[in-house]
């Protein structure tokens, strides 16, 4: 009697999972249009964590379209950003809510950001269809990513962020609550990482801190090209240079003087990723490259930025395919080994500011 509901369960069951199945094929092919970095870090992360930070770079990615791309004023913006929230708390429909954001996005938005908007409702499936725990850690991160980019609509300007309060709570929202998510996420997976949640919770926060303070100093000039700045006011105007929107930053000694002031704040931040890395089990070697790959394209990128304060546009200061190359064969191999990490590290950030003494804990 009850033989048809059976069979109509299981075809349904079926048909969700060939969707989701779908649904995740769509997020591998997604990825490498919107970021070739993390197109090939990603796949070093076991494989029970690879869905799963796919999606939440795809939602990180899409909010980041809104900031950059959207062509709303501060409080349209904000709206949208709410409407992220809600469509991911299962209170808006998707598809609609994307809708709205292509027709507010400009017209040099790529292609491939503007396809992966209206490939919301499809990421969005496969967010929903994640373990509880996964999904909590990735639904916290966007929410308060989405949160504090709708605050900074407010307080951007062509003449940078107030003070180093205010530059260190934007890197927050933007790449430090991707540290502390990841974290959750290899704390969940990894009984080792587990045992030590507390205290790499605090290092990931900061190792996201330094990734995007690099990305501001890197971008300085493609911000500025549209009309925005991300420097800290307070720490130019100690050195004599005020930010102001209508002067000649680059020949400046003043702000070339500001601009290794900040690689030192950036590296500061990036003495954390070394202690995080570390902590990190040898027997996770996945991990490790998948960190260490972000950790030293970033000291990397900043000596480069530390050796020519005055650069006029990232191209000058981009760090070579060859670079890449090799810092990713010299990771891969380091990854087992803890000795060879600590002197791939050390390396990638030779020549730069010598970071305040800071007790980070013991990573081993």
């Amino acid at each position: 009697m009850h033989e048809p509901n059976l069979v109509q369960q299981k075809n349904r069951d079926r048909n969700r999972a060939y969707r989701w199945a779908v649904d995740r094929a769509y997020q591998e092919a997604a990825l490498p249009g919107v970021s070739r970095t993390f197109a090939l870090t990603i796949p070093q992360l076991p494989l029970a964590l690879r869905d799963t930070v796919t999606n939440a770079y795809l939602l990180c990615r899409i909010a980041d379209t809104l900031e950059d791309h959207s062509h709303l004023e501060p409080a349209g913006k904000h709206d949208l950003f709410v409407g992220l929230q809600e469509v991911l708390e299962g209170q808006r429909d998707p598809e609609r809510w994307a809708g709205e954001v292509v027709r507010a996005l400009a017209w040099d938005t790529p292609a491939a950001e503007r396809d992966l908007v209206l490939s919301l409702p499809r990421v969005v499936a496969v967010t929903n269809g994640l373990s509880e725990a996964h999904q909590a850690a990735v639904l916290r991160c966007v929410s308060i990513m989405g949160g504090g980019m709708a605050r900074f609509q407010r307080l951007k300007s062509p003449a940078g962020l107030p003070d180093q309060a205010s530059f260190e709570s934007y890197c927050y929202y933007v790449a430090g609550v991707v540290g502390e998510m990841l974290t959750e996420l290899f704390a969940i997976e990894v009984e080792e990482i587990g045992e030590r949640r507390d205290q790499m919770m605090e290092l990931g926060r900061r190792f996201g801190l330094g990734l995007q303070a690099t990305n501001v100093l890197k971008d300085v000039w493609d911000d500025r090209a549209r009309g925005l700045c991300w420097l800290p006011r307070d720490l130019f105007g100690e050195v004599g240079c005020e930010l102001e929107p209508e002067e000649e930053w680059s020949s400046d000694p003043a702000f070339r003087q500001g601009m290794r002031r900040m690689v030192g704040v950036a590296t500061e931040y990036m003495e954390a990723a070394r202690s995080y890395i570390l902590l990190v089990p040898p027997s996770q070697p996945g991990i490790r490259r998948f960190c260490a790959w972000a950790a030293t394209m970033s000291l990397a990128t900043l000596r480069r930025i530390h050796r020519r304060p005055g650069f006029q546009s990232a191209e000058q200061i981009k760090i070579t395919r060859g670079q890449v190359r090799r810092l990713a064969v010299w990771t891969s191999y380091a990854a087992e080994r803890d000795g060879a990490m600590r002197l791939v590290l050390a390396w990638s950030g030779r020549g730069l500011p010598r970071p305040l003494v800071r007790s980070y804990g013991d990573e081993n």
